[in-house]
């Protein structure tokens, strides 16, 4: 720590005592600065209040019974799980099926639990009555079926379901990719034909005991009767149990090719408003390739992706926390996969709101209107500068800039800032810094910087310039030739096979994660190993070879085609996949076609689903640090959007606007909601993720070591570049610094953002507030303290005010100035002081953060 003072010390002393002597007696100063600061300048949100939510519901008025699929229960394997609704007098709608009490009309016809579980005992048409405790009532009619048959178990719509749903075939244990303790499953069940081989067949069917289907190992070990390593997951006698018992004693068949084929779930309610702490039941249904439906609840497999504001019980009842929002519970069934979405409203009155400047204002207040949660007011000048200047050109205003701003009466000046910040050299700048990463424009030697350099200018050029995001994407994909002359052939060098060429565009473009499809099903969505080689196809006719420009090196820097037919070969089926677009059909190309400009066509379409949004989320998530869907790179039915309505208005406006980005970046910023304050208000400090406020977030690596350079007025050096490049002005990665090393600066290894973590540790503290880098910044002779010391002619108020502007974009208040102005005033080192108050400022909470 080097923010000592020079006083002398007895001779006795050895130095590292009197430096740490020195060290001590004004650490207690400096702290004082920075605690002052931080504590004028900063409010953290305090735990949730109680809200109201829905508020009364009011008397019972009717109970119904929600469609559920099938009316028809075909054989004694099969189960029906009913929904009953009640309506109240203040038009809520809530789950009743567990509060009522049923009735059947045939007690020998089925047979209905208290959790509203249909279980078919013979044939018949029967009628079941809910009724509630003040008299209401709701009456079905079913029909039993096919009872007195013994209809196979199914092997895969069946047997293979209760293994997903009790875990068994999961990662961590019999799906893992060498097994179990000598079992093996398939990952999630979604190659059944693999499991009937080693469930039936391995190990001379050792797990299956047909002369007494309950002492089975298949049985016993889940049930805890043998010794099992993954403990009692199965009851005796339980439906799971008595489906495979029967499976058993029927001989274990095995699936037909003629069986229907399962074509997606239907979960029923899709979506419901419910109170903190209210209950849903949810029912599953399937539907098949004969039309047929079959009621699959008690063999889906659920899983909430937010597991503190929801969690799901095996038997689909789902259990509602106290956090306002939306979240939604994944359910799984046989490959396919649905979502129920529960909206929480707080239910406090939503009167006053900012203007609606842009659609997204309507988009986000309504949200806020429905879920009762009062949005914050808009933020003042000083932080809207200071936001709106670094999320778009990843720098502070200058003090001048920030003096005529705040100054400024006229009605319109936030909307010309973001006009002339969106037209600066900063906002190239900036947007270059980022996708320059994501592209993984990464230098590994010397050489590379003929690439990287090119490439970081390009993206840069194509910025500045605006060109159309859908051109800018053709650009990269279907780049050809060296990477001298078209230099986005750059992005091949990083990614030299066609599944990570695949891999990289689906996550980037689309928003879409589809390694997992590589080896099987991606258990989160309806993509298969079919889907991931029909999209590789697209990039096998891409060729790479070592050009006469880059002699010095083997890396491959030249793309063209090789000739071939664009086709991958599913290692799985062993066939040949055409190009497909994902959900699209596959396309024939001939071998002198291109089939990466196909690919581009098929993204950029206007109905295309991923394209467009995966662009406005990634925005969106850059200036409000949370996408509408979160990950940004995550788009899929099970991680539904915070707010549909707003992610498809964003969508529309973008395509409507021919793919500008630059339109893209000014219609979120002039928007009320990028411009709220982030103090929350005693009803909206639990929101996180409706935007009813700014959420405040650190400075990236690159812009908190400008910021610092920027106050400390010492340009930065970096080698290989002119002295005053910015960091966030740098081509590539390829340069040594630790201060965006230790602050999280991505090294350009993938397409994800992840890389750029935002999460603060002890090395970064430490950093700021010790380093020889940052001591040097506010030591130079050059710099700001040293200059406002060797300045008699300016008052030290006036110099504490400009302080102010270049590291806050405001003006300090009286007491600030007050407390600053009584540390300078009294210190016998005027130098040393300004260096203080500087070094305070830095580590303030104020300055890290963009608020």
């Amino acid at each position: 720590m080097n923010r000592g003072t020079q006083q002398r010390l007895p001779e006795t002393q050895s130095p590292m005592l009197q430096k740490l002597t020195a060290v001590r007696a004004r650490f207690t100063v400096l702290v004082c600065i920075t605690a002052f600061l931080s504590s004028c300048c900063w409010h953290t949100a305090s735990p949730a209040a109680d809200f109201p939510g829905l508020g009364p519901a009011g008397d019972l008025q009717g109970l119904s019974f929600q469609s559920t699929g099938p009316t028809v229960i075909r054989g004694r394997n099969a189960r029906k799980q009913l929904i009953v609704t009640g309506s109240y007098r203040s038009g809520q709608q809530h789950d009743a099926t567990h509060d009522v009490t049923y009735s059947m009309s045939d007690p020998k016809i089925a047979k209905v639990d208290a959790d509203g579980l249909v279980t078919p005992l013979s044939d018949g048409n029967v009628s079941i009555t809910a009724k509630s405790n003040n008299g209401k009532t709701a009456t079905i009619e079913l029909t039993i079926a096919q009872c007195q048959q013994e209809l196979p178990v199914n092997f895969v719509d069946e047997v293979v379901p209760i293994f997903t749903r009790l875990g068994c075939n999961a990662g961590g244990c019999h799906g893992k990719s060498d097994g179990q303790n000598g079992f093996k499953l398939s990952l999630l069940g979604f190659y059944p034909e693999d499991d009937y081989e080693y469930l039936v067949h391995e190990q001379q069917g050792r797990r299956i005991f047909p002369a007494d289907p309950e002492f089975s190992l298949l049985l016993q070990k889940p049930a805890n009767q043998v010794p099992h390593g993954g403990g009692k997951l199965m009851e005796p006698g339980s439906y799971e149990w008595e489906l495979i018992s029967n499976w058993i004693a029927q001989g274990s068949p095995n699936s037909s090719e003629e069986d229907p084929t399962i074509q997606r779930i239907e979960v029923v309610p899709p979506v419901r408003e419910m109170n903190t702490g209210g209950q849903q039941q949810l029912s599953v249904v399937a539907h098949y390739s004969d039309g047929s439906l079959r009621d699959v609840t008690r063999l889906a497999a659920y899983e909430a992706n937010q597991p503190d504001m929801a969690h799901p019980d095996p038997s689909g009842r789902v259990t509602i926390s106290d956090t306002p929002g939306e979240t939604a519970v994944m359910v799984r069934f046989q490959g396919q996969v649905a979502v129920f979405r529960a909206i929480i409203p707080q239910g406090l009155p939503v009167e006053t709101l900012p203007p609606e400047q842009t659609f997204i204002d309507g988009m986000v207040f309504a949200r806020l209107k429905q879920l009762g949660i009062p949005a914050s007011g808009l933020c003042d000048d000083a932080t809207f500068i200071r936001r709106a200047t670094i999320d778009i050109t990843g720098r502070l205003p200058t003090a001048d800039q920030a003096r005529q701003f705040i100054d400024d009466p006229s009605a319109d000046k936030r909307d010309r800032l973001i006009d002339r910040l969106v037209d600066s050299p900063g906002y190239a700048d900036y947007f270059a810094n980022k996708w320059a990463s994501v592209l993984r424009n990464k230098r590994r030697n010397t050489n590379d910087i003929r690439y990287t350099y090119r490439f970081h200018d390009w993206i840069r050029n194509q910025l500045d310039k605006n060109t159309p995001y859908d051109e800018f994407v053709r650009s990269i994909l279907t780049a050809s030739g060296t990477a001298e002359t078209h230099p986005p052939v750059a992005w091949y060098r990083e990614l030299r096979t066609s599944s990570v060429q695949m891999e990289d565009t689906a996550q980037l473009f689309l928003g879409m994660r589809l390694g997992c499809a590589k080896c099987h099903h991606h258990p989160f969505e309806r993509w298969s190993q079919q889907d991931y080689y029909g999209f590789e196809a697209f990039f096998t006719q891409v060729s790479m070879k070592v050009s006469n420009y880059n002699p010095e090196t083997n890396r491959p820097d030249s793309v063209s085609l090789n000739g071939k037919l664009a086709q991958a070969r599913n290692p799985r089926t062993k066939l040949t996949v055409k190009p497909t677009g994902l959900g699209g059909q596959p396309l024939d190309i001939a071998e002198w076609d291109d089939a990466r400009h196909h690919l581009v066509d098929w993204m950029a379409a206007p109905e295309n689903p991923f394209f467009s949004r995966a662009l406005v989320n990634r925005y969106w998530k850059h200036f409000f640090g949370r996408g509408i869907v979160d990950p940004e790179d995550d788009l899929r039915v099970t991680n539904p959007p915070s707010n549909p309505e707003l992610i498809a208005a964003l969508e529309k406006h973008f395509i409507d606007k021919g793919f500008d980005m630059k339109d893209l970046v000014r219609t979120i910023c002039k928007s009320s909601v990028y411009q709220l304050s982030s103090e929350p208000t005693e009803s909206n400090k639990a929101d996180a993720q409706n935007f009813s406020r700014f959420y405040p977030r650190r400075l990236p690596a690159e812009v908190l070591y400008d910021s610092i350079n920027h106050v400390a007025d010492v340009p930065a050096s970096f080698n290989g570049v002119p002295r005053g490049t910015l960091a966030i002005q740098l081509p590539d990665n390829g340069f040594d610094n630790y201060f965006l090393q230790v602050f999280g600066k991505p090294e350009a290894e993938s397409a994800c953002e992840c890389e750029r973590s935002p999460e603060a540790n002890l090395a970064q503290s430490l950093h700021l507030l010790n380093s020889s880098d940052v001591q040097n910044r506010l030591q130079s002779g050059t710099g700001r303290a040293a200059n406002f010391a060797k300045d008699s002619d300016t008052e030290n108020q006036a110099k504490i005010t400009e302080l102010y502007l270049w590291a806050f974009s405001r003006k300090p208040t009286v007491s600030e100035r007050e407390f600053v102005l009584s540390h300078v005033s009294d210190a016998k080192d005027s130098k040393q002081a300004w260096e203080d108050v500087i070094w305070a400022m830095l580590n303030a909470k104020e300055f890290q953060f963009i608020r």
